[in-house]
């Protein structure tokens, strides 16, 4: 099951395509992870997550917690969607393009995916420039 909560003040993303996303990624690497829920956030709501949980007091773009319960894997995912307006400004990419890729990523992380080495994080963007380029169809990337 994968569910979609929009919690942004003003910003929104689909949840059908947010949905198709993740179900993308799980489905291609094979894996199975029992319910994911994917929140769609600002950056003062994401900054308190990073705060409180992880430890890290600045704004990032999403955040993944892989979430077990003794009956299966369960996970959410938390997207601000703030960032992503700037990051698809900042890199030329349209913002439909941006959302997908750090949820993608977010996704990615909830499989074992990790980008703190440099080769790591290469392969880590080569998935989700593979995964873009599926949901996509092609599309080109930039805008």
């Amino acid at each position: 099951m994968i569910l979609v909560v929009n919690q942004h003040s003003g910003l929104r993303f689909s949840r059908a395509e947010t949905q198709r996303a993740v179900q993308s990624v799980l489905q291609q690497e094979r894996k199975k992870i029992t319910s994911v829920s994917v929140i769609f956030v600002g950056s003062r709501f994401i900054r308190r997550m990073n705060r409180d949980f992880l430890g890290h007091d600045y704004i990032t773009d999403v955040i993944s917690f892989p979430l077990q319960d003794g009956i299966g894997i369960d996970a959410e995912v938390y997207v601000n969607l703030d960032r992503a307006k700037s990051q698809a400004k900042e890199y030329g990419v349209l913002f439909r393009n941006e959302v997908l890729r750090l949820v993608i990523h977010g996704t990615l992380h909830l499989l074992g995916y990790d980008d703190k080495k440099v080769t790591h994080k290469e392969r880590m963007r080569r998935r989700e420039d593979y995964y873009l380029t599926r949901l996509t169809y092609g599309e080109p990337l930039h805008a």
